[in-house]
C-alpha cells in the first residue's frame, strides 16, 4: 500500500540529485573571456570571445533582484557597466569573482542620499561546505546582491575569465 509512493519518492529524489549534479561539457583548452553579460530578468550569464557566445549560465541573483543596486543591504544585484577586477579563492563561497560596483557615480549618488553604496559584489561559488545543492541553488534568488552559479561553474569561470574582463549586468 506504502509501497508505490515510496518508490516513487525515491526515483524523483533520485532524478533531481542526478539533475543537479550533472556534468556539462567544459570549455575547450586556450578559451578566454573578452566580456560576460548578465541578463538579470532572464537569471542568465553569457561567456563571450569576440561577438560569439561561448556559454551561458543559469544564475542565482540578489534576493530583491528588481531594479539597480542603490544601497548596501538593499538585496539587488547592481546594473551597469564594471570590470572583474580581482579573484577572492579563500571566500565564504567556493572562489569568486569580484565586480568593480560601485563605479564613482554611483557612490556620489549614494553619498547625496545619506547611504552607503554597498560593495563586495562578485560572481560566486555555492557557499563552502554547501556543495551538494548543485544547480538547485537556482530555485531562488538567494544571494545578497552578488551573482551566484554552481562551484564547477565558477571552476570554469575562474580558469577562462581574466582580471581585467568586461562585465554589462542588464536588467
Amino acid at each position: 500500500m506504502y509501497r508505490t509512493p515510496l518508490i516513487i519518492f525515491a526515483v524523483v529524489t533520485a532524478a533531481f540529485a542526478a539533475w543537479a549534479h550533472w556534468p556539462h561539457s567544459p570549455l575547450p583548452d586556450g578559451v578566454v573571456a573578452d566580456r560576460l553579460v548578465v541578463h538579470k530578468a532572464a537569471r542568465e550569464l553569457d561567456l563571450y570571445d569576440g561577438d560569439a557566445v561561448v556559454r551561458s549560465y543559469s544564475v542565482a541573483l540578489g534576493a530583491e533582484p528588481t531594479g539597480p543596486k542603490t544601497r548596501k543591504r538593499d538585496g539587488r544585484t547592481p546594473e551597469g557597466r564594471y570590470i572583474i577586477d580581482y579573484r577572492k579563492e579563500d571566500s565564504a563561497f567556493h572562489r569568486a569573482l569580484h565586480i568593480s560596483y560601485p563605479r564613482a557615480d554611483q557612490v556620489a549618488a549614494a553619498r547625496l542620499r545619506g547611504e552607503p553604496p554597498g560593495g563586495l559584489i562578485m560572481i560566486h561559488g555555492l557557499p563552502n561546505g554547501r556543495a551538494w545543492i548543485g544547480r538547485l541553488h537556482r530555485i531562488s534568488d538567494w544571494t545578497t546582491g552578488c551573482i551566484a552559479v554552481t562551484n564547477d561553474e565558477i571552476e570554469e569561470l575562474w580558469r577562462v575569465v581574466p582580471n581585467g574582463t568586461r562585465i554589462e549586468i542588464q536588467p
